[in-house]
Parts: C-alpha cells; sequence; structure tokens
C-alpha cells in the first residue's frame, strides 16, 4: 500500500474516493437508512475538496482503496472500501496523521461501536461528559468526543 497526500483534487480522483466512501457506509453505518445515506453522499464530494489535508493509500495499480481528512489536528473523515477492511489500512492512515499532522482528537458515531474500538486500539479515550445527541449537522446521531494524549 503506498500512501498519498492529495494536493490537487480532480473530478475524476473525487469519484473514485466517492465510490470508496459508498463501499465503507455500506460495510459499517448499518444505523443509517438508505434515503439517508443518500442524502449524506450529495455533500461528500464538497467535503473531500474542501478538507485541508486528504490523504489515500492506493493499491497497487494506483487505484484509491482508503482516504483520511484532516483539519486541525482533528479527524475529519476515514473511510476504507469494505473490500480492504482489517487489512491495517486504516492504522497506517492514522499513523501517518499522527505523525505528520499532530491527529489528536476525533468524533465517532455512537452507533458505531467497532469503529470507535478501532480508535481505542490506537489509545484514543472518550472526554469525560463529551457526547452530543445530534452529529455536526442536526441528525439525530450521538457522537462521542474521542482525543489521543
Amino acid at each position: 500500500m503506498k500512501m498519498v497526500e492529495i494536493k490537487k483534487r480532480s473530478p475524476a480522483l473525487v469519484g473514485q474516493l466517492l465510490e470508496v466512501w459508498q463501499s465503507a457506509v455500506e460495510a459499517t453505518r448499518h444505523f443509517l437508512t438508505l434515503p439517508e445515506i443518500q442524502r449524506i453522499e450529495t455533500y461528500v464530494p464538497q467535503t473531500l475538496t474542501e478538507v485541508p489535508v486528504l490523504a489515500i493509500a492506493e493499491s497497487k495499480d494506483g487505484s484509491p482503496v482508503s482516504f483520511m481528512g484532516i483539519a486541525r489536528q482533528k479527524l475529519e473523515m476515514l473511510f476504507i472500501s469494505n473490500v480492504c477492511r482489517r487489512q491495517g489500512i486504516g492504522r497506517a492512515l492514522m499513523q501517518y496523521g499522527m505523525e505528520h499532522y499532530s491527529l489528536s482528537w476525533l468524533t465517532v458515531n455512537k452507533q458505531n461501536p467497532e469503529v470507535r474500538k478501532f480508535y481505542e486500539s490506537l489509545g484514543f479515550h472518550t472526554y469525560p461528559y463529551q457526547q452530543t445527541e445530534r452529529d455536526e449537522e442536526g441528525n439525530s446521531y450521538p457522537l462521542i468526543y474521542m482525543k489521543k494524549d
């Protein structure tokens, strides 16, 4: 796997990353309904072009299989294609973010305990009393705030 930091985000690359996002969401976001996934999907391309740091993991043929977005030491997004899950790619991207961008905090959906356990395995822990009943867009998906000391 090759890690690449992306500065120029072409429409073709954004399209490829959207496919990775779709695969990851289908595999891990069981608490979302199909209409909710479709609604969220409409603003993923804009988010991909605006996030300050975008790093991707590429397969041997150069196609993206995972990506991570960081803003001001906060993990904004981490998605791994379903066919590449549990191969250490997410861990490698997180290590990259921690080493190069002092990645030190994130939010995770409360309804996604598997992902929360992954972040805990990397040394992140829940802020005391830091949970919300709604996500950043105001939807009824509780968030847990996590940080790494």
